[in-house]
């Protein structure tokens, strides 16, 4: 369970923080390399290096198995919705992944972290973290909110239904992957 180190100050920063944290377990086979994701981080900060593309992304993922991204199962599988239509996600390729019944039943329309928690998000696929990381990155581009950081993080938390989410964690008020879905109605 990493938290983003102190350079992490902004919610585009916590974003790709995230997404070097995918590229580091892309690397080292689901190994988190801390120098090496601080290396990662900075690149994509400086934009030396950009989140991967749509169609890179569609072809990799077609190569999966056809199974529940959260638990691998390959029963009663439905496709599932990122972002919940009822939080602001579309009805688009980018934001859907196979979900098996149970799972999907199970998360209802919480975010994949808040469902997931700090100790099992970073065992999501990494082409579906990905694309989940994308379609947050693009609704707080929308809502611009990239930009708030952990001085002024109470815009975010005035208007978050999660919470409860981040006193269970022990989190309140500070910067983490719970603030990437500030953002979802």
């Amino acid at each position: 369970m990493t938290m983003p180190p102190g350079y992490v100050r902004t919610i585009r920063e916590e974003l790709l923080y995230e997404y070097a944290k995918l590229i580091s377990r892309s690397a080292f086979k689901g190994k988190l390399e801390r120098a090496f994701i601080t290396e990662r981080f900075k690149a994509l900060r400086d934009g030396q290096l950009t989140m991967s593309g749509t169609i890179r992304e569609w072809a990799r993922e077609a190569e999966l198995p056809r199974a529940c991204v959260f638990c691998a199962g390959a029963d009663d599988l439905h496709m599932d919705h990122l972002v919940p239509r009822s939080r602001g996600g579309k009805d688009e390729a980018d934001n859907m992944a196979w979900s098996c019944r149970s799972c999907n039943t199970s998360r209802g329309d919480k975010g994949v972290f808040e469902w997931l928690g700090l100790r099992r998000k970073d065992d999501l696929h990494r082409i579906v973290a990905g694309k989940y990381l994308k379609e947050l990155l693009a609704l707080h581009e929308a809502a611009a909110t990239l930009d708030i950081g952990v001085h002024n993080l109470q815009e975010l938390c005035g208007r978050c239904r999660l919470g409860r989410v981040c006193e269970e964690w022990d989190k309140v008020g500070k910067l983490t992957c719970f603030c990437l879905e500030s953002i979802l109605a």
